[in-house]
């Protein structure tokens, strides 16, 4: 909406004192012939901004045109701005309203807590793109449009029809009604119900989506903690899941876990391995996962895990004593 972006245009303004047209346009993802007719804009209704000539011009505002918000102290504001460093608002497709928000908190922060706060931010990182092994993290792409259309739908309490592709399935349209948007480890899901029956979407397996004029049918209340806790559980539960016991190299656990469904219980062993309880997908599952450590992890149940993990490396080590 053009009103924002005045806003947002103001604000940079006021945080980064005299830009180029270019800059701006970059910054507010616009042509620089849409931020001249801003600026012409902001002019016709009293701003006071004005434009520096030359090879270093720009655009500035006077000094002294702001508004501060002395609500907040100095640890609120260091706490929304830290906040503002995740990555959550990717998966629900809010990048561009979360930097113009921060771009509004900055501005509104009295002078003593802007500078403050702003340098003190930059000393914390959260949840970063890669940990200390250079491991990525896998982050769900979500369209645009199609993520804003779900998110207009959930908020307006409106029934949702989806285009979803089930693994292993052929796409297939289906209407439901939405609860809420969670968000774990950058992955994006859609809690709903369909026909009555609780329902959980992936949403980057979400090809397109429309929103429906009818009402969903839902509570007008909605604890999303609760009911993510509720369908973990059922999810855990799965017909097909794997429970394994097995000895691991203390330095290996990440590695383990970053492929298990979950770990129902962890504790040190005597030999100074870590005893895990871990659930896999299915057998095979487990077998990959655990074929990944070589000998940095030792299966001790079930008895069917262990047995193809020996075949498996017997018939590998066959292999490689043959072509000797």
């Amino acid at each position: 909406m053009r009103a924002d972006r005045l806003v947002s245009l103001v604000l940079l303004l006021r945080q980064r004192g005299q830009l180029t047209a270019d800059t701006l346009a970059r910054e507010l993802d616009v042509s620089t012939r849409t931020v001249l007719r801003d600026i012409e804009a902001l002019s016709a209704a009293g701003v006071p901004v004005y434009a520096e000539r030359g090879r270093h011009g720009g655009f500035a505002l006077l000094p002294g045109f702001r508004t501060e918000l002395t609500g907040l102290n100095h640890d609120e504001a260091l706490a929304l701005l830290t906040a503002g460093s995740g990555r959550g608002e990717r998966v629900f497709g809010l990048n561009s309203a979360l930097a113009s928000a921060m771009r509004k908190v900055v501005d509104a922060l009295p002078e003593s807590y802007r500078v403050s706060a702003s340098d003190a931010a930059q000393r914390f990182l959260f949840d970063p793109e890669s940990d200390l092994l250079a491991r990525r993290p896998v982050v769900d792409e979500v369209p645009d449009t199609t993520m804003i259309v779900v998110r207009r739908a959930v908020l307006a309490g409106h029934k949702l029809r989806i285009h979803y592709a089930a693994t292993g399935q052929t796409p297939q349209w289906r209407t439901v009604d939405p609860i809420g948007l969670v968000t774990v480890r950058d992955r994006g899901y859609l809690l709903a119900t369909r026909s009555g029956e609780d329902r959980t979407y992936r949403l980057s397996r979400v090809l397109a989506a429309e929103e429906l004029p009818e009402r969903t049918q839902r509570a007008d209340r909605v604890d999303l903690e609760r009911i993510w806790r509720e369908r973990s559980a059922q999810f855990l539960a799965g017909r097909d899941h794997i429970t394994v016991q097995l000895l691991v190299n203390p330095a290996r656990r990440e590695d383990l876990l970053d492929t298990a469904v979950a770990v129902r219980a962890e504790e040190p062993d005597a030999d100074g391995r870590l005893r895990l309880e871990v659930t896999f997908q299915d057998s095979r599952h487990a077998e990959w996962a655990v074929w990944q450590l070589s000998t940095d992890a030792e299966v001790l149940s079930p008895q069917s895990l262990r047995t193809s993990l020996g075949n498996r490396a017997a018939a590998m080590a066959t292999r490689y004593r043959d072509s000797s």
